[in-house]
């Protein structure tokens, strides 16, 4: 199932899976990536563990490769600077992803929030107003948090 959920996200994109070498403002992977991003930060720190762990799946699940994961991770850092919240990102991904793969996007959304070992109340929170924005169903967020 998650390979096809994989094939969801990387069949959303334009061209052919891994080979994604250019990354604009507009590309919804950048929208995404932020909100890894907005997580990973939630607590006011973006530790080295997160960041390795965004990049791993930006190129396991968006099909980049090392260095265009860097330069995504930058344009969304970039994005997220910029923008007024994440709700902007949250109504891209509504507007160009259906429901599987804000699904998967939950899912990573967890992910980041395990880097560290533990989800804090503030991950917590985070990932359920992400999710509503996401227009999410609560028990299908529910079935996405991995038991740890």
């Amino acid at each position: 199932m998650l390979d096809a959920l994989r094939h969801l996200v990387q069949d959303s994109l334009p061209g052919t899976p891994g080979a994604h070498s250019r990354v604009h403002p507009h590309d919804v992977r950048v929208a995404a990536c932020a909100l890894l991003l907005e997580l990973a930060n939630a607590d006011g720190h973006f530790s080295a563990l997160e960041r390795s762990r965004i990049t791993g799946m930006l190129q396991r699940w968006f099909g980049v490769h090392a260095a265009d994961a860097e330069h995504l991770l930058a344009e969304a850092a970039s994005a997220r600077r910029d923008a007024a919240g994440a709700f902007v990102f949250t109504s891209q991904l509504v507007q160009e992803y259906d429901v599987a793969q804000r699904t998967v996007v939950a899912e990573l959304l967890w992910e980041v929030a395990l880097a560290d070992g533990s989800v804090d109340d503030a991950e917590t929170a985070l990932i359920s107003e992400l999710a509503q924005a996401l227009e999410l169903d609560p028990a299908l967020l529910a079935k996405t948090r991995p038991a740890h």
